[in-house]
């Protein structure tokens, strides 16, 4: 391989440096709450509005619905998120916090990826969509599938 100078070491550089911290936090979580970066990112997102679809849930968190259902699945299993039918729809299903779940999030540092969602919204939205272009142009030259990509630091788990 050669060097591409500069440039190269930049962008890898930034890239390490959110890394680092995502992973951080996801370990933060881990061990203060027992939980994945990802699941207080999702805990939290349902704190801020008392029910959500799934699809809502997707949407507010900026990941595929596939992915974020992995991570709903886990804290229906632990109890901190429950599924219920919406009063509206019985054919839509909706989230809400438990109250163990609003316990659990009494404890919890803030959530990495909301630091990153923010920081992103300070950019231009021509800026994000360069980003996302550049992004994606970089996956698809690594030839990496394009399957739903996971929720940070969830796959560990």
């Amino acid at each position: 391989m050669t060097s591409k100078g500069p440039e190269t070491t930049a962008v890898l550089d930034g890239l390490r440096r959110l890394v680092k911290t995502l992973r951080e936090g996801s370990r933060a979580a881990e061990q203060s709450l027992g939980l994945s970066g990802a699941q207080l990112f999702v805990l939290q997102a349902l704190a801020k509005t008392p029910t959500l679809s799934l699809t809502e849930l997707a949407e507010r968190t900026h990941t595929h619905q596939s992915s974020v259902s992995v991570v709903v699945a886990k804290l229906v299993a632990r109890k901190l998120v429950q599924r219920s039918q919406a009063p509206d729809d019985a054919r839509r299903l909706v989230l809400r916090l438990t109250a163990r779940g609003a316990q659990v999030l009494k404890k919890a540092p803030g959530a990495t990826q909301d630091r990153l969602i923010d920081a992103l919204g300070q950019l231009p939205a021509k800026e994000r969509r360069a980003l996302g272009q550049t992004l994606a142009k970089v996956a698809a030259l690594m030839e990496l599938p394009e399957h739903a990509p996971q929720m940070f630091f969830e796959d560990g788990r």
